[in-house]
Order: structure tokens, then C-alpha cells, then sequence
């Protein structure tokens, strides 16, 4: 996966409701947007969207303050800031903490809406002001939801739970460099020797196994963009001194440029490379990142693999879509102890990745991939949709995985 100028897009995953937990966006009809006096009372009414409405207060005095009459089933409550600085909210399990909903950046003065389906339970809203320490609410009880069950919830992930699996990623990598080095010099060796016949076919191989590396790229700082950047931003284009990398070299060994030419960008990347392996043991990785860089290896997969914006030559897009699969099962796999008593989703997720690679693997003829231009309409869709729905499922993880502030 080659990334764009920035390289992830850092945005705080909303907790979605059709997988995980209830979205902070949820757009409803009618919201009750009451203000004033009343408006620590109680209010519920069915809006025009067909669902009861609560306004909730959200301070700290008089957090989650209007919430006396609860009812059982699906309904949204109308989050109304009365402080004079913005607030976090969470809609959580009383008992254990599992987070049922949430909004965040909730302006003073300002009403947005929280949906949700509750059965029989005890929960509490907790306002986590800017600036100010978090305040639980009342602790409210539902009994007699008959056969209505809760929706989705989860514990929040903390930073001590995510240490672990992100050390064990990172010793992963370590041992995908060595393989990096020792893969780019066989490149380098065979453009240096002038063999450009043997170079194009070591270039796939090498470059296989950066892609694999995607959730670390945070990491790895600028020497990203020297072993992986495109013409993105550079105003030479292909022919800017700014290109560097695996596309530099991909560029020249499939548009026909000279072993003398190539001399000078192989040794960089190689150069690189080897710098970057060799300091690898004195990174760490940011473990509030995992989760979230588990969604966005493919994310980018689509953006950027599947429009064919990262081919200079190769036409080996599906194949570097393939690789950053491999790389986002394995973050999955040092994540699934976290993931497994958290979501149900697990399953859907790894049918998915199963149906991804079996679509991909169709395009590798003993090494030699479709390039995108070859496929036919139903083949594109169907490796579009596939990647697609995986992306959305892995949507999730992020979700899950994301550190919430507790105090």
C-alpha cells in the first residue's frame, strides 16, 4: 500500500451502529431541543422519526439529569450541553462499563442525538467535559423490557491492554526488515550487474513485503516516503528528484530506462532500507494507533491500489492489494484477544478476508498478476465490492480499539 502525502488520515473512529455500538452521528427527524428552565426536566415526546425522545442534560452539575421515566426498546436521547465548554458523552453499562453509544464534541448550548436499544439493565451517562474531570450521572434501571435486548456494546479498550499485541507487532516487523534488506539487495545486485532481466522480477518480491508492513508506516517517519512514495506532490512528476523508492525503480524497469540510470535509485533504496531495518529495535510503535491502522491498510487498499494510482509499470496493483491483506490478517491476529470478548463481528470479518483473498488469488498466474486493465467489468466489481465490505467490517476494529478517555 503506497500512502499519500498523509500518510493516514487521523480521524477518531465513531462507534457504528450496524457492527459495533451506536454511531455519535446519528441523524433523526424532530429532535426536542429543549432549552431553558425545563431543561434538566424530562422530556419525551415521539418524534416524526418514530422513535421516543429524551433530553438528556450534559454538564457537570447535572449530567445525564432528565433521564427519570426510562422505557425499553429503540430511542434516541437529545444530548443538551448546558455547560459553557464542549463535552464527550457516553451511554454506558452501569455495571460494567460497556459503552452503549456516544457522542463527541458536543458544543455549549448545542442538542445532538444519541440512538440506542436498551433492555433490562442499569446504565448511567457520563459527560467528560474539556479541561474538567469526567462526571457519571444517575444510575438508571430498565426492568420488564420483556424479550427487547440491548444493542451492541463494549468495554473500552484501554492503553495497557493494547501494549502487549503492539509489541509483538512490532517484533513482527523487526523480522519483516531483515527479509526487506535481503529482498532489496537481490534488486539492487541485479540492477547494478545490469541485468534488468532479472531485476523486474526481484522487484515484486521485495516490494511484497513493505507492503506487508502496513500498520508500522506511522512509524517509520520519512523514510517511508523514500522506499514507498509516488509522484504525488512533486512537481517534476516522474522525473523530479523527489521520486524515490520502489515506484522509482518500478518506473524505470518497466518504461525502459538504462541499468546506469536505475544504478543511483536502487543503491537509495537500498540505502534506506537498511537504515531503516537497522533502527528499527529503537522505535516504538504508538499502541493507541493498532486499531485504527487495522482499518486503514485497506482503506487505502481501495483508495489507492484498486484505481491503479500506485501502478508506474508493474501492473501488480492486485497483487500489492494482496499483500496488504496478508498484512492486515496478521494486526488482526495480535488484536483477536481484545477483539473476541468485545464484538461478534469476528466471524463476519474473517469471512470476509477469506472471500478477499480467494478474489485476489484468482489474479496470481505463478507469480504473474492481472494488472487492473485487464480485468474484465464483473472482475472489477466483484474485487471492488469484496474489498469494500471488508473495509467496512474492519471499520469496526477501529471502533473497538479506540482509547477513550476514562477521567
Amino acid at each position: 500500500m503506497t500512502v499519500a502525502p498523509v500518510p493516514f488520515l487521523r480521524r477518531r473512529p465513531v462507534l457504528l451502529a450496524a457492527g459495533v455500538l451506536v454511531t455519535s452521528g446519528v441523524v433523526t427527524v424532530g429532535v426536542l431541543t429543549t432549552a431553558g428552565p425545563g431543561a434538566g426536566r424530562e422530556r419525551r415526546a415521539v418524534a416524526s422519526d418514530g422513535l421516543p425522545h429524551t433530553t438528556i442534560q450534559v454538564s457537570a452539575g447535572g449530567c445525564g439529569h432528565g433521564w427519570t421515566h426510562p422505557v425499553a426498546g429503540r430511542q434516541v436521547f437529545d444530548l443538551r450541553n448546558t455547560s459553557g465548554s464542549p463535552a464527550e458523552v457516553y451511554l454506558t453499562d452501569a455495571t460494567t462499563g460497556a459503552v452503549h453509544g456516544e457522542v463527541e464534541g458536543l458544543g455549549p448550548g448545542t442538542t445532538r442525538p444519541l440512538q440506542a436499544t436498551l433492555g433490562n439493565g442499569s446504565y448511567a451517562f457520563r459527560c467528560l467535559p474539556d479541561d474538567a474531570d469526567a462526571v457519571t450521572g444517575p444510575t438508571v434501571r430498565i426492568t420488564g423490557a420483556g424479550s427487547v435486548q440491548s444493542g451492541p456494546a463494549a468495554v473500552p479498550v484501554t492503553q495497557q491492554e493494547l501494549i502487549p499485541p503492539t509489541l509483538a507487532y512490532q517484533k513482527w516487523i523487526r523480522a519483516r526488515t531483515v527479509e526487506l534488506a535481503r529482498r532489496t539487495d537481490v534488486l539492487r545486485a541485479a540492477v547494478d550487474r545490469g541485468d534488468l532481466a532479472a531485476a523486474r522480477p526481484a522487484w515484486l518480491p521485495a516490494h511484497l513485503v513493505y507492503e506487508r508492513m502496513g500498520a508500522a508506516y506511522g512509524t517509520f517517519g520519512d523514510a517511508d516516503a523514500e522506499i514507498n512514495g509516488t509522484t504525488a506532490g512533486l512537481p517534476g512528476g516522474v522525473r523530479d528528484r523527489g521520486f524515490a523508492g520502489f515506484h522509482r525503480v518500478e518506473y524505470g524497469l518497466w518504461h525502459g530506462e538504462s541499468a546506469s540510470s536505475l544504478r543511483g535509485p536502487a543503491d537509495r533504496l537500498a540505502e534506506t532500507v537498511h537504515a531503516l531495518r537497522d533502527g528499527w529495535p529503537d522505535q516504538r510503535m504508538d499502541p493507541a494507533d493498532v486499531g485504527l491502522r487495522a482499518h486503514e491498510i485497506l482503506e487505502n487498499t481501495v483508495q489507492f491500489e484498486l484505481t491503479g494510482r500506485t501502478d508506474y509499470g508493474s501492473g501488480t496493483n492486485l497483487a500489492t492489494a494482496r499483500a496488504n491483506l496478508d498484512g492486515t490478517r496478521t494486526l488482526l491476529g495480535h488484536l483477536r484477544p481484545l477483539l473476541r470478548t468485545r464484538t461478534t463481528g469476528l466471524t463476519g470479518i474473517d469471512a470476509w478476508m477469506s472471500r478477499a483473498q480467494h478474489t485476489l488469488d484468482a489474479f496470481d498466474h505463478d507469480g504473474r498478476w492481472t494488472p487492473l486493465a485487464e480485468l474484465t467489468r464483473a472482475q472489477r466489481e466483484k474485487v471492488d465490492a469484496d474489498l469494500s465490505e471488508l473495509v467496512e467490517r474492519l471499520a469496526d476494529v477501529a471502533a473497538l480499539t479506540d482509547v477513550r478517555r476514562t477521567a
